[in-house]
């Protein structure tokens, strides 16, 4: 088992976007801290995967996807989007996948990869958002968006049922 952070939008979507992949064992929502100038705390989510089932490059894949990855808009404080990694290692290895991501797309990822330093979980009454109920409005707005793009793209990689096991 391996663990990384990712942030990028709100943390219910990336929960959300996260349970419903194979290999994934865990998700966690909640807020990341790193080194300055990043240190403050902003939304992520950690996750506990499986590299034999699901690879750094699916799940960076798929976080590029599926949060806005191109835009550097005025929520980054709280939105930073970035990949959390747990050692240096991962790091260099998060790095030359991003580059591969950036040049295979012809653009620039605001996304950067930094040292996880700390986490603390959001509030035990917002986990599982979607999964408890993907009726509410903003799941319908901005998570089922998401979700459907996953079906699209990178089905290979989903659970058999799509949703969280």
């Amino acid at each position: 088992m391996q663990v990384i952070g990712f942030g990028g939008g709100c943390h219910w979507c990336t929960e959300a976007v996260f349970q419903t992949l194979k290999g994934v064992l865990a998700v966690r929502q909640g807020f990341v801290t790193s080194d300055p100038p990043d240190d403050g705390w902003s939304e992520a989510v950690e996750i506990d995967f499986d590299a034999t089932v699901v690879s750094l490059e699916d799940l960076l894949g798929v976080h590029l996807a599926t949060h806005a990855s191109t835009s550097n808009h005025k929520m980054r404080g709280k939105y930073r989007s970035a990949v959390y990694v747990p050692d240096p290692d991962t790091g260099v290895q998060a790095q030359a996948l991003l580059q591969q991501f950036s040049e295979a797309a012809g653009t620039q990822f605001v996304t950067r990869i930094l040292q996880n330093r700390g986490f603390k979980p959001s509030n035990v009454r917002f986990h599982d958002y979607y999964a408890s109920d993907p009726s509410r409005p903003f799941c319908q707005t901005y998570i089922d968006p998401k979700l459907a793009k996953l079906r699209a793209r990178f089905s290979r990689l989903l659970k058999q049922n799509g949703a969280a096991e």
